[in-house]
């Protein structure tokens, strides 16, 4: 089955930078560069947003919140999506997600605190 796991969040002090990864294990079925790949966030106590788009051909889309600070790619040969988020702030604090293939990852946590 189908199967993302994320990792790279952390603890960081505003205006720090991390790179999320999102691994994925699909089956021999499914072709990684053909889809979509997506980043979420959630807040505690808030609804889980989308932060960043990349499909298959290389186009990007960013939610406004974070524009000109965080950049998608994705690496096909390894089946994985990376998010590199920079000038980090406080309200970028939450639990992220990668969505793909209709499912969820488990979700890394990022923590922008002084």
């Amino acid at each position: 089955q189908v199967q993302l796991v994320e990792s790279g969040g952390g603890l960081v002090q505003p205006g720090g930078s991390l790179r999320l990864s999102c691994a994925a294990s699909v089956p021999s079925g499914i072709i990684f560069r053909l889809y979509a790949m997506y980043w979420y966030r959630q807040a505690p106590g808030k609804q889980r947003d989308l932060v960043a788009t990349i499909t298959s051909g290389g186009s990007t889309n960013y939610a406004d919140s974070v524009k000109g600070r965080f950049t998608i790619s994705r690496d096909n040969a390894k089946k994985t999506v990376y998010l590199q988020m920079n000038s980090l702030k406080a309200e970028d604090t939450a639990v992220y997600y990668c969505y793909a293939f209709g499912v969820w990852g488990q979700g890394t946590p990022v923590t922008v605190s002084s």
